[in-house]
């Protein structure tokens, strides 16, 4: 038998093993609900010289506002959000500790508010070993990879804000349904109480009314 081919070298699926597994930097995403005049507050460790970055987006609820605020381990108050639908923080920590970062809703009396945050600690690693100091150029593999890397990254991104949006016009459209369902019921009630009124007040227009039979005869 003749001899075969060179055989493809394991680089490729190491390099796509990488990819896959590639670790995201330290990353939380909750959505959660918080009660009228109520406030939520989350603890996160992170170390000095790290960089943080917290977004949040209120989903359902009043007028999709909240306050927010973000407290060192000394207590001090580095980010401070009144009323915000939405916004993003990004802060590069000073000293090593316990990060608190707090929503409050205890301006509104009677609705409850739905939020997603995402909070994330640190950079995201290079997705291929020694990345950051090479000089060499990238092999086409590897470009493919990085390629395939960061369009991943965006999808994830626009399936985020897809999903926010889509619970959010969700949350509407079913509060546009109840109001709607309400004023349907109001109105067949005031249209019966009219009809009814109606036929009583023509029956009393054509009720022949006898004479008292109770006059004096002469």
């Amino acid at each position: 038998m003749g001899n075969s081919g060179p055989r493809p070298g394991p680089a490729p699926l190491l390099l796509l093993l990488v990819l896959l597994g590639a670790e995201r930097s330290g990353a939380t995403e909750l959505t959660f609900e918080l009660p009228d005049s109520a406030e939520q507050c989350f603890h996160e460790a992170v170390e000095s010289g790290v960089k943080f970055s917290l977004d949040f987006q209120v989903i359902t609820g009043g007028h999709y506002d909240v306050d927010c605020y973000v407290k060192d381990p000394l207590g001090n108050t580095i980010y401070r959000g009144t009323k915000k639908q939405y916004d993003s923080f990004t802060h590069r920590a000073e000293a090593t500790g316990i990060y608190q970062f707090c929503f409050s809703n205890e301006f509104s009396t009677f609705s409850h508010k739905t939020i997603y945050f995402d909070f994330q600690v640190g950079e995201e690693p290079p997705i291929l070993p020694d990345m950051g100091n090479r000089v060499t150029a990238l092999t086409q593999m590897e470009s493919a990879c990085v390629t395939i890397h960061e369009a991943l990254k965006t999808v994830i991104d626009s399936q985020t804000h897809y999903r926010l949006r889509e619970a959010q016009d969700r949350a509407r459209a079913e509060d546009l349904n109840s109001r709607v369902s309400y004023w349907s019921i109001g109105e067949t009630v005031a249209l019966f109480v009219v009809s009814v009124s109606q036929v009583l007040l023509l029956r009393s227009f054509f009720t022949e009314k006898h004479p008292t039979h109770g006059a004096v005869h002469s």
